[in-house]
């Protein structure tokens, strides 16, 4: 297999520079075309995007990349990483089986976001894991109206809101307390962050469902939203952003078919001594008798 590989690194750490160094050396080796991002305008056909970092960096690379179907695949240099799919040590395996095309393709749903500010034109942004509506002073809350499909939910006082896609459940959303969604989901996360309400519980939405946020006329402090924490943009008294399922996903490769869960066990370091699963006669234990 030929082909061009982007390969985009955390430019402040060196040994992220170093591994992507390593990263074109086994590229060239396995007959594919190494390029760095400041070469991506000049590339009209991409194979694959190679990442080396965190999170951070592969939704920086996914900001980059945006609106080609180049698949990402992260190696996990940061400390969580839940969406890197392999380890610095697994370089040249990972280069191997991209040459030989022996990986799947996983789309991830992304945010599109349009926001209305008073005497302003539209703007609009969008997000792979969250879209959050925060207080723009830090000594004050933001009071916000939430609005589900067009029905207003109800209003509270709160350091900010955050939309999420389920690939965000395990981000910002899960730092305000929200669930984590698996993947395979199709839905839209709302999950208040300090609110001042009775009801201010986190909600999961359909796909087709459109959450709207509004920073009310009573608030006596504006907002800004951030996507995915790399973009910002303020937000006045009175502006409204309307949250929507995006229409381009973001596409990952996967070289291992493990299912979520053991991912989610890996990241977090989760305690499972103990488990013995499955029966020897295939029975569920401690239940006899059922499947």
């Amino acid at each position: 297999m030929s082909g061009t590989v982007l390969v985009i690194t955390h430019s402040g750490r060196s040994d992220a520079r170093f591994a992507a160094d390593e990263v074109a050396g086994a590229l060239r080796r396995a007959g594919l075309t190494p390029v760095g991002e400041e070469d991506l305008g000049a590339v009209t056909d991409l194979t694959m995007v190679l990442v080396l970092g965190g999170d951070g960096t592969i939704l920086r690379a996914a900001e980059l990349t945006r609106g080609t179907q180049a698949p990402l695949l992260g190696f996990n240099l940061g400390h969580v990483g839940f969406l890197a799919e392999a380890e610095r040590e697994d370089i040249d395996e990972v280069v191997r089986r991209i040459a030989e095309g022996d990986y799947v393709v996983e789309e991830r749903c992304t945010l599109d976001v349009r926001v209305l500010r008073p005497g302003e034109p539209p703007a609009h942004d969008w997000a792979l894991n969250d879209a959050t509506v925060e207080k723009g002073d830090p000594a004050r809350m933001i009071e916000v109206v939430v609005e589900v499909d067009g029905r207003p939910l109800s209003t509270f006082g709160c350091d900010g809101v955050v939309t999420a896609t389920p690939t965000g459940s395990t981000a910002h959303a899960f730092s305000a307390g929200g669930p984590v969604v698996w993947p395979d989901v199709e839905g839209i996360l709302l999950v208040p962050v300090s609110a001042h309400a009775l009801f201010a519980r986190p909600l999961v939405v359909g796909p087709r469902s459109v959450l709207a946020v509004e920073v009310m006329a009573r608030s006596v402090s504006p907002g800004v939203l951030s996507c995915d924490g790399r973009r910002t943009l303020p937000l006045p008294v009175g502006t409204r952003v309307e949250v929507r399922r995006g229409e381009h996903p973001v596409r990952l490769a996967r070289l291992s078919r493990a299912p979520f869960t053991d991912r989610l066990v890996s990241r977090f370091d989760l305690p499972v001594s103990g488990w013995r699963g499955r029966a020897p006669n295939g029975q569920s234990n401690g239940r006899t008798g059922q499947a």
